[in-house]
């Protein structure tokens, strides 16, 4: 089924006239003389859906959101300034995930926060939930009310999940809160991420089993037809349930719960068997699936202001403000001096992350039969470098005649005479698109976004699931789908021009995994996943993820690269308290039941 552009505006205007307060008060406590009764809010699914519809403007942009995006949480990128989470303090985290009263009103998306608008968005949820249930209150059919139920049940897992992966295991919210009441009981105590994990796929597996495989395929969303392609759909709460249960399943998460820092082979069953029903539901119906390598980039930036994201991206943020484009994805990874609205930093890739890209011939740049030359280390790398990673020497803008060619050698223009310099040797351009046909119109019309959900994490994930399930291995599948765990990695190397994997790498569970490991971290390169991967696996302060580099190096008149070496810029402080980030003071001291996290 071929998708539709979308824009996020359903109802617009009746969400104006319903936006609940940012109090501790119920929305619908208003004044004798109000208006709009809650028959007029939640009578009819055109209303009530206008309600549903304040959730998805919770939904934070993780590239807009703040001045650290969250790709420089862990091990892929540098900057010029020092990124407080490379020295340990977590604390900062108030620029990126909380720190905002809640507006969600307001299209700027620099003013989302993770913390505070989920809080808000999982009482919003259950608020739609206890309103459903209201005897005689919406009058629809079960269709619509399926949708409603559904969209409802999905955000208040969604924004649990999106609390947990940074902060742990937090109380699962399912009912509405009376300001009045005390919450010092055990209902309110804190969980282990596991046990939340459990929760979250209860709702998840709830809502997959109401909600369409897409909106235009139901009688309610004829009404915006060619218009529901980010609309909540059977595709996201699958994704989802098996990110859930993956990540509670996971070391780190596994060793909080029982102790034991391997995987809880029972949960990766179950994640495996919904990545299983998602892939198979995808093969079915055509709706989503891999996006053809001719048009790979679709997924990340589109020029004209086009809808990024392709067949392949299931969940992507809310579309809040066209002007914050330049700044977030051109403005963060290019310098100043290119006249771009792009401030005095420039976030750039660490030489060790770019270590993982594998040789064309599908090999890792340490095997002994790569081909892979030290003094040569950019020759046939296989194409994603290109797509993502700008070298000295790349034809990389046609801005102005100075700032044509990278020049990223060892006291070239880009590396020391500009303001900012790139501090390891590199530039990005997976959100941008630098090349040599790249000017500053084409990056005022820039659009680009970083997926929260896309097909190819879905594979990935799935081929983790099902390797560390009870009876897995790099040869098993899921109960449910055909594809195994080898085979599954292999459709995004393949997809990627690499060929599959060789027979050495596939010979046991832990070689395997570290392929695993390796492609994701350039699949999903500056998608912000790495920094919970890392968290997740028990990895975070391992040694081989602490040292943040840079490459040195020297052009012989060729314009080869010589002198070559490698420099530690930074070496991150990871230690066991950075498993999670440190929870707001003021809500530790509520009551016993909400500890601070551990360390802090």
């Amino acid at each position: 089924m071929k998708r539709i552009k979308y824009n996020i505006s359903f109802y617009v205007i009746f969400i104006l006239l319903i936006s609940i307060s940012t109090s501790c008060e119920d929305y619908l406590d208003k004044a004798p003389e109000a208006d709009i009764s809650e028959k007029d809010a939640f009578g009819n699914f055109f209303s009530f859906q206008g309600s549903i519809e304040e959730l998805y403007n919770c939904v934070m942009d993780p590239d807009k959101g703040g001045a650290w995006n969250n790709y420089s949480f862990a091990d892929e990128n540098l900057n010029n300034k020092i990124y407080n989470f490379d020295i340990g303090n977590y604390w900062s985290n108030e620029g990126y995930f909380s720190g905002k009263s809640v507006n969600t009103t307001s299209n700027e998306g620099r003013d989302r926060r993770v913390y505070e608008y989920a809080w808000y968005a999982i009482r919003k949820a259950n608020l739609a939930l206890a309103k459903l249930e209201e005897e005689g209150l919406f009058e629809g059919t079960q269709e619509e009310k399926d949708l409603l139920k559904g969209q409802a049940l999905f955000f208040r897992a969604w924004f649990h999940f999106e609390l947990g992966r940074y902060w742990g295991g937090l109380p699962y919210i399912t009912r509405v809160l009376e300001p009045t009441e005390s919450l010092i009981t055990e209902e309110f105590n804190r969980l282990t991420f596991q046990e939340m994990a459990v929760e979250m796929a209860k709702d998840f597996r709830a809502a997959a089993d109401l909600l369409p495989n897409h909106w235009d395929e139901t009688e309610a969303g004829q009404a915006t037809l060619g218009h529901n392609m980010d609309r909540v759909n059977k595709f996201f709460a699958l994704g989802y349930l098996g990110k859930a249960l993956l990540y509670g399943a996971s070391p780190m998460m596994n060793e909080e719960a029982t102790g034991s820092a391997s995987y809880n082979a029972e949960l990766c069953q179950q994640a495996a068997s919904a990545f299983g029903e998602l892939l198979k539901l995808a093969d079915e119906t055509g709706i989503y699936g891999l996006q053809p390598w001719s048009s790979y980039t679709d997924i990340f930036y589109r020029f004209n202001h086009a809808k990024t994201g392709g067949i392949e991206t299931i969940m992507n943020p809310t579309i809040y403000n066209r002007g914050r484009i330049r700044w977030s994805t051109v403005g963060a990874t290019v310098p100043s001096s290119f006249g771009l609205n792009s401030g005095s930093s420039a976030d750039v890739p660490t030489h060790n992350i770019v270590k993982n890209f594998a040789m064309a011939n599908g090999l890792p740049i340490d095997d002994p039969e790569s081909g892979y030359d030290s003094n040569d280390p950019w020759s046939n790398l296989e194409p994603r470098f290109a797509k993502f990673i700008v070298k000295d020497g790349d034809n990389f803008s046609n801005i102005r005649s100075a700032d044509k060619y990278a020049e990223l050698y060892t006291g070239g223009r880009h590396r020391s005479q500009i303001n900012p310099p790139s501090v390891t040797g590199y530039y990005s351009r997976k959100f941008n698109g630098m090349d040599k046909a790249f000017t500053v119109s084409k990056a005022g019309n820039l659009a680009a976004y970083v997926p929260y959900l896309r097909m190819a994490d879905v594979y990935l994930m799935y081929a983790e699931a099902v390797l560390f399930s009870g009876n897995g291995g790099p040869n098993a599948s899921s109960a449910n789908y055909t594809m195994t765990a080898v085979e599954a990695v292999n459709a995004v190397r393949n997809r990627a021009q690499l060929p599959d994997l060789t027979a050495k790498y596939t010979a046991n569970k832990d070689v395997f995994f570290e392929e695993i490991v390796r492609e994701r971290a350039v699949e999903l390169f500056m998608e912000g996943a790495r920094f919970c991967d890392l968290r997740r696996w028990n990895r975070n302060g391992d040694p081989r993820y602490l040292e943040k580099t840079a490459i040195d190096f020297d052009r012989d008149p060729d314009g080869k690269p010589i002198n070559i070496s490698e420099r530690v810029v930074i070496k991150r402080v990871a230690e066991k308290k950075h498993n999670w980030l440190p929870l707001p003071v003021s809500d530790t001291k509520i009551f016993e039941g909400f500890p601070q996290n551990p360390g802090w």
